[in-house]
């Protein structure tokens, strides 16, 4: 459409187009009600078949559905080149994160073989390479260092007060509480994704993930700084641990192991470079260097050939047992110590993986499955626990890697555990030299991209204050709180922002811009012009208990008058002329009483020949439109002859008892016309309705119409049901009838509806009821040039 033909063009012929009631649209177009199954129908339709079964085996097992069509020539060769290179990636950094999590090196091999080959076969993203992850880890660590502190693992040295740490017990013991959290964690997810709980994630916004993983990256620094100096430090726990665990290590730097520092300074500064040079000249490499395995390797060797642990006391990683581990049930009596920690876990892995698993299915054209992804992660999670796992999640690094080098499906992620099973099997042992600040080294370079969050900061700032606020309230109560309550902060003043917002709206006046149909805020567009006598109000938010007041009291402070106090200037005005008319009427019987002998002396027979006749005498009241030629009360006269008597202002169409604000002496408003524009609400409750009724009945005190507009016909109902609205009720003839306003809503089409009708509120100055506030037509015009 033209936009000349969206402009209502003053010469145009206009015609005029009927207004219709609820009522009456009703009898037009009646409401078609979606059928709904019988209970025999819906059994029915979940007997057993042979294509049910299918269809839920291959929802359950996507693996079945994409590999049959699996393009061998156009995608095995990238799939092979990125397994390699992802495989590579999980060794060094499913040490370092096992590290992280207050585990044996072993079990970060675990944990990048078991629950990597699981999701391969449930998993429906194509690209997203999961296994172990920096924020996972040192949640988990959290709860390895608050359950399972070294404290309780301390050994007396030949029965002297020397104590020494028995690192065994400990591994041993913090090996089956993480599995038994890991266990805990699939369940969770598995039940999630079972009652299409997918959505979860929606309550985790960006600006809240962004400030959450951004301070665990600052809780990963500290934690692996006494590997960095390597000095030794108590675990802590509970708020304020890391600020503790920070005073605890800068207390002791003067005990810095000077080898290990200089050996992780120098890690750090040879794989940032590469990293570096590596993305730079990334267009040109077939792929990836991998700097973190050749970092391991180069300071593996150099550890055992320079006896590095011996001359230098630089800690390195110890035994890893190689070979594979049977399965362990887990210890169900630390269910009720980690089921809050668990609970965590499961909805920020699920969110970091969701979130991945989205942009790269956006890029790539296909769709990912909320909650299949859910019990993917889930049963990767429970059977990996019972094989001494520990969570896992999604990864970043290891997922631009495994696309940018030619990943087009999972069969990448086979590849890649395929490496970690033979280095498990075979090559695992050779690490046991590996200095700990090595991997240090890798967990901080790869925390280079979390903390380049720190941006958004500045980002925020520009485009959304409450959207700053939330990532700065997330950041600071992670910080504080640690990572189990922090996130529960975070979530619980992200979702008080919402109240907030629809609790303090925008509330605004509309009026119409000059020779179109487009209704804009009078206060933000200068021309916008305010239709005479009629005010519209507007809300940006749905109204609802939360601020249903504060609607009432926004529109009557924004209206320009005080109604309260005008109602409240009637009612004693209406107080003192009733107590006139007592007076008055007390007076006239007084008057009665006096002139009662003197009726009764004139009653008497003897003076019947005084003259005096009986004149029968009849008032009657002008009705518009009637053959009389006068507007006003008319008396008849003892021949039958009709005196006009001098017409009295009135403000309705009809005479009316009801004194008026002029009657009263009081001023009337500016406007008899009010609009409420509903378009925005999309759900009513009780406190809405009852507000609005307390709305209707003030401005009728006050002789102002009042209109609903773009209320939706759920609503409606809603209204109806809520005896806001009569049910039989009829606008047209409420406008012309004595109806009390303050029991009806009058409902209108939305305002400057022109999709599809050109159909435009106006409000005819030559209407015979704008005269009288209480009886404003609003009628609705079309263009007969629109089609």
């Amino acid at each position: 459409m033209e936009q000349s033909e969206l402009r209502r063009r003053p010469g145009a012929p206009q015609a005029d187009s009927e207004v219709l009631s609820e009522a009456e649209l009703e009898e037009i177009a009646p409401r078609i009600r979606a059928p709904q199954p019988s209970l025999c129908s819906r059994v029915r339709d979940v007997r057993c078949s042979c294509a049910a079964a299918k269809s839920l085996l291959f929802q359950f097992l996507p693996i079945l559905s994409w590999l049959p069509r699996y393009p061998v020539k156009d995608w095995l060769l990238g799939d092979i080149a990125s397994g390699f290179s992802v495989g590579i990636m999980h060794l060094p950094q499913g040490l370092a994160y096992a590290l992280l999590a207050g585990l044996p090196p072993v079990n970060g091999l675990y944990s990048s073989f078991y629950p990597v080959f699981l999701y391969c076969l449930f998993g429906t993203s194509r690209h997203i390479s999961v296994g172990p992850f920096a924020v996972i880890s040192v949640m988990i660590g959290s709860v390895t260092g608050s359950l399972m502190p070294n404290s309780n693992f301390m050994d007396s040295v030949n029965g002297t007060n020397e104590t020494v740490l028995n690192e065994a017990r400990r591994d041993s013991a913090r090996v089956e509480l993480v599995a038994t959290l890991t266990i805990l964690v699939g369940v969770f997810q598995i039940a999630l994704g079972m009652l299409q709980f997918g959505f979860v994630v929606t309550y985790l916004s960006d600006p809240l993930v962004r400030g959450y993983t951004t301070a665990a990256a600052v809780q990963v620094l500290v934690s692996q700084l006494k590997y960095v100096f390597g000095v030794e430090v108590a675990e802590q726990s509970g708020p304020l641990s890391m600020f503790i665990a920070f005073i605890e290590i800068c207390s002791k730097l003067p005990q810095t192991n000077v080898g290990t520092l200089v050996t992780s300074l120098i890690a750090m500064a040879v794989i940032l470079a590469v990293k570096l040079l590596s993305a730079k000249f990334s267009s040109k490499l077939p792929m990836p260097i991998p700097i973190e395995l050749i970092t391991i390797i180069v300071s593996t060797g150099i550890s055992y050939g320079a006896k590095l642990k011996a001359k230098f006391g630089i800690a390195v990683v110890g035994d890893i047992p190689s070979g594979m581990k049977a399965p362990v049930a887990p210890n169900v009596s630390y269910f009720g110590q980690v089921v809050g920690n668990a609970f965590a876990i499961a909805v920020v892995g699920y969110a970091i993986c969701i979130s991945l698993g989205k942009i790269f299915a956006l890029k790539h054209g296909y769709k990912v499955n909320s909650n299949q992804e859910l019990i993917a992660l889930g049963i990767s999670n429970f059977v990996g626990g019972f094989f001494q796992c520990f969570s896992i999640s999604c990864s970043m690094s290891r997922t631009l890697v495994q696309e940018t080098t030619g990943g087009n499906s999972q069969v990448a992620g086979v590849i890649a555990s395929l490496i970690i099973l033979v280095t498990i099997l075979k090559i695992g042992q050779l690490f046991q030299d590996l200095p700990k600040a090595i991997l240090a080294a890798i967990i901080i370079v790869n925390l280079k991209g979390m903390f380049k969050q720190f941006a958004d900061i500045r980002m925020f700032w520009r485009s959304n204050r409450i959207d700053l606020l939330i990532w700065l309230v997330t950041f600071v109560a992670t910080l504080l709180l640690n990572l189990d309550m922090g996130l529960g902060v975070s979530v619980a003043f992200a979702l008080l922002t919402v109240i907030f917002r629809s609790q303090l709206p925008h509330y605004s006046f509309l009026g119409q811009v000059s020779n179109t149909d487009i209704y804009r805020d009078m206060a933000e567009y200068n021309k916008a012009e305010e239709i005479p006598g009629v005010k519209i109000f507007r809300s940006s938010a749905t109204v609802y208990f939360a601020n249903a007041e504060l609607y009432a009291e926004a529109l009557k402070e924004k209206s320009g008058i005080n109604v309260d106090y005008l109602i409240g200037k009637k009612k004693k005005a209406l107080k003192r002329q009733k107590k006139q008319q007592e007076k008055e009427k007390k007076e006239e019987a007084k008057k009665k009483k006096k002139t009662t002998p003197e009726l009764s002396e004139a009653s008497d027979p003897g003076s019947a020949d005084l003259g005096f006749v009986d004149i029968d005498i009849e008032t009657r009241t002008q009705e518009p439109g009637s053959n009389c030629n006068g507007s006003g009360p008319a008396v008849l006269d003892s021949d039958g002859s009709i005196i006009e008597l001098e017409p009295q202002p009135s403000s309705t169409p009809k005479a009316s008892h009801e004194p008026t604000l002029e009657s009263l002496g009081l001023k009337k408003p500016n406007f008899h016309s009010l609009i409420l524009d509903f378009t925005p609400v999309n759900f009513v409750d009780t406190v809405c309705i009852k507000i609005l009724k307390n709305i209707f009945r003030d401005f009728q005190e006050i002789e102002v119409d009042v209109f609903l507009v773009g209320c939706q016909g759920k609503e409606a109902s809603k209204l109806r049901c809520g005896k806001a609205i009569d049910p039989p009720f009829d606008s047209k003839s409420s406008l012309q009838k004595d109806v009390p306003c303050g029991t009806e809503i009058p409902i209108c089409p939305p305002l400057g509806q022109m999709s599809g009708s050109c159909c435009w509120f106006h409000l005819p100055l030559s209407s015979p009821f704008l005269s009288a506030p209480h009886y404003t037509s609003l009628r609705c015009y079309r263009d007969v040039n629109c089609s």
